[in-house]
């Protein structure tokens, strides 16, 4: 079950790391009032939030957070932003997610 537990947790602190990317870049590209700026600070609060709650603060962790960052990323770009993910967007997530799977479940000697 800690593998599924670490993998929802990744999943929700690249979303909020997406979240409070996106939307100053809205208000930057004047397609977006200047009060998005606000939820953007605060899920950019719960992005750091969330990343003290990984099991470890340490390199390996979060390179394996950024596999799943890249997953959801590319679901982000197709479901926000409109644009279907290509067959090789989605060999890429594969890989990565696979390298996450490797970085997270290895045994440690």
């Amino acid at each position: 079950m800690l593998p599924l537990k670490t993998f929802l947790l990744f999943f929700l602190t690249a979303l909020a790391e997406l979240i409070g990317c996106f939307l100053p870049l809205l208000w930057l590209q004047s397609r977006g009032p200047v009060w998005l700026l606000l939820p953007a600070a605060l899920s950019l609060a719960v992005f750091v939030w969330l990343l003290s709650l990984h099991p470890a603060a340490s390199g390996r962790v979060y390179a394996a957070y950024g596999g799943v960052y890249v997953a959801t990323a590319l679901g982000w770009l197709w479901l926000v932003d409109g644009i279907r993910p290509s067959p090789w967007d989605l060999a890429g997530v594969a890989l990565v997610l696979a390298g996450s799977g490797v970085i997270m479940l290895a045994g440690r000697s």
